[in-house]
Formats: structure tokens, C-alpha cells, sequence
């Protein structure tokens, strides 16, 4: 599945209300960000700590254009955490980080303007 990335794409297909909740998408805070230089585009690998009920999960995400290694522990990202675990090169994704296009199609992490708690709900 291609997902279109550019401003003006028309809005995908509908769905029902309950087809959306079961995508679960959370709240956490990076601990930890290292270069990913098997990946093809410029990317880094996640730890994200998403509260005790989830824990700690990897994530392979492609910021590496708009994001310094050094600004993102601490950082609260959105992520989907009930896909299944994804191959990346040699790492394992546990999680879909989210994130949204710039006007240069780089991608500007998903994060709520004030802190909420790590394992937050989208709803």
C-alpha cells in the first residue's frame, strides 16, 4: 500500500468509526536515538518509552533530515503500537512512529503540543 504524503492528495477511502479505534496509537517519550546507516533513506533507530502497560519499543524512523540525534531524547512522539513487529535492514520496528510531510516531503514527527503522561490514547 502506497500512502500519499503530498498536502493537496485527496482524502483516503472511508471507514467505519470502530475500524479507526482499533488503530492504537500512543504517547512516549524517546530514551534513546542512534544512527541507522543501513537504512536507505536518512533514518535513526528509536527507544520509546511508552508507559508500563507497553514498555520500551524499537522503532526505525526517517527524521534524520529534520531532527539532530542530540534533540530527541526526552521528545514525546505519537506512535501506533499495535501493528505487528516490522524488519527494517537489520532492525526490528516494534512501532509506527508518526509523523507528517514538510513542504520538502521530509518527515516532522507527530507530538502533543503540552507533556501528557508516556501510554496516552489518542481518541
Amino acid at each position: 500500500m502506497h500512502v500519499a504524503h503530498a498536502a493537496d492528495a485527496p482524502a483516503a477511502e472511508e471507514i467505519a468509526f470502530d475500524d479507526f479505534l482499533k488503530v492504537d496509537i500512543r504517547i512516549g517519550t524517546i530514551v534513546e536515538a542512534e544512527e541507522f546507516p543501513q537504512a536507505r533513506k536518512p533514518s535513526y533507530r528509536l527507544k520509546i518509552d511508552f508507559g508500563p502497560a507497553i514498555g520500551v519499543k524499537k522503532s526505525s524512523a526517517q527524521i534524520a533530515t529534520n531532527y539532530a540525534l542530540g534533540e530527541l531524547p526526552g521528545r514525546q512522539v505519537a506512535a501506533v503500537v499495535n501493528f505487528p513487529p516490522r524488519q527494517i535492514g537489520p532492525v526490528m520496528s516494534e512501532v509506527l512512529t508518526l509523523g507528517f510531510a514538510d513542504a520538502a516531503g521530509e518527515v516532522v514527527l507527530f507530538a502533543p503540543d503540552v507533556h501528557v503522561p508516556n501510554g496516552s490514547r489518542l481518541f
